[in-house]
């Protein structure tokens, strides 16, 4: 199966331009990283985030990617990019705080 078009949405791009955060690094969480939440339900595709760890900068730094997923179109759109706030997540950044 070919590789998937990924599109950017205006939300994503805007949150990482904001961030720092490169196409690259989303590509590579994309590649790399782990889904830690899974929304079958989102419309109009089905959504997961997924967790992975980048360097912006000289830091290195935890990176969650909302991406919803056309199976039909073979087509990745990045809803959203975000360094979780680590008082909302637990320290791996995979779980949220109760």
């Amino acid at each position: 199966m070919d590789e998937p078009t990924i599109i950017f949405r205006v939300h994503a791009v805007e949150q990482m331009f904001r961030r720092g955060i490169s196409e690259v690094d989303v590509r590579s969480v994309l590649e790399d990283g782990e889904t830690i939440e899974e929304y079958p339900d989102d419309l109009p595709y089905p959504a997961r985030l997924v967790l992975g760890w980048v360097r912006v900068g000289s830091v290195r730094m935890p990176i969650h990617v909302v991406v919803s997923f056309d199976a039909e179109r073979n087509t990745m759109y990045i809803v959203t990019v975000y360094g979780p706030n680590p008082d909302l997540w637990e320290r791996d950044f995979q779980r949220r705080k109760s």
